[in-house]
């Protein structure tokens, strides 16, 4: 059995959280999975990563595959440091807005 820690969508249509979840890499993934490991939610400012890395690393050591974003959280979740913000483009009416001034 092949398995995996990855994220698990939830929430509404346009407002995801994420839980970080356990599961064998054939359930689909939203499915059922075997333990609960962490949450993720993009939206709060500054994004929220709450992990359990103690959890994680019993999981990695029994031979789990973190996916290459949860990877990356969990790097985050040890550093401490809050997750880095993407840059946002400006809008071809705000760009033209702040031109103008």
């Amino acid at each position: 059995m092949a398995v995996k820690i990855r994220l698990s969508r939830h929430g509404a249509r346009k407002r995801p959280y994420y839980r970080v979840v356990v599961a064998d890499g054939r359930m689909p993934r939203d499915g059922r999975y075997i333990e609960l490991v962490g949450r993720y939610d993009p939206l709060t400012d500054p994004k929220t990563v709450d992990l359990d890395v103690e959890k994680i690393d019993e999981w990695i050591a029994r031979g789990a595959q973190p996916s290459t974003t949860v990877s990356h959280l969990i790097d985050i979740a040890r550093g401490g440091a809050p997750a880095p913000e993407k840059k946002r483009k400006l809008s071809k009416k705000a760009a033209a807005a702040k031109s103008a001034e």
